[in-house]
């Protein structure tokens, strides 16, 4: 019975950590997308885009795959670094560990992900290996950006109060938020105009149809 609540526990910690992870990716396009139009997929249809693809390439790939890879790493990492210190892992009590743990799970949850979108994206036909070693590259270049992550929180308590920072939107969802863009937009060169995809740059007013491969 005990074993079975640590499990439901543990699933329960997972989901809310995938659904903050969704969210926060969402919202991160605002910072670095202030003023450009995204490309959600099939999800256009409810707020009046083009559809173009369904899923592969789009925003909502990201948000969904990117959020599902992220939220198993956390755990994980933090599962293995509490079994090395015997002791939960937090930043007050490790900072140093916990600074690792967050280039880690992020690094490994994104490359996770840069994997998967290689190997199973119709788009990547007969290049899935140039895909591979190009998105870990940006993978890593763009996870040594989040190293300031764990010091939102603190950063939010001196501003907003203690209240503030121990709540899920000062501890989870504005840190989460703040990583997603720099990971992305440093990495990636996600920014305003760049890292647009083709139907992005089309209803952007980019260009006037859609490039070809």
């Amino acid at each position: 019975l005990q074993r079975t609540q640590k499990r439901m526990s543990l699933g329960k910690a997972v989901a809310t950590t995938f659904g903050t992870y969704m969210l926060a990716d969402y919202l991160s396009n605002y910072i670095q997308h202030p003023t450009q139009k995204m490309d959600y997929g099939i999800f256009n249809k409810l707020i009046g885009r083009e559809v173009d693809k369904a899923w592969w390439g789009t925003r909502t790939e990201h948000i969904v795959g990117v959020a599902a890879c992220l939220a198993a790493t956390d755990h994980a990492s933090q599962a293995i670094f509490s079994k090395i210190l015997k002791k939960p892992l937090s930043f007050a009590t490790h900072p140093g560990p916990f600074v690792a743990h967050t280039f880690l799970f992020i690094f490994s949850g994104v490359t996770i992900y840069v994997a998967a979108d290689a190997a199973f994206n119709p788009d990547h036909e007969g290049k899935r290996m140039e895909e591979f070693k190009s998105g870990t590259y940006c993978s890593y270049i763009g996870s040594n950006t989040a190293w300031f992550e764990p010091y939102v929180a603190p950063a939010v308590a001196k501003v907003a109060g203690p209240a503030m920072a121990g709540s899920w939107l000062g501890s989870a969802l504005l840190p989460a938020t703040l990583a997603y863009s720099t990971v992305k937009g440093v990495g990636w060169y996600d920014w305003g105009d760049s890292g647009l995809n083709d139907l992005e740059m089309k209803i952007n007013g980019l260009v006037t149809g859609h490039r070809t491969n």
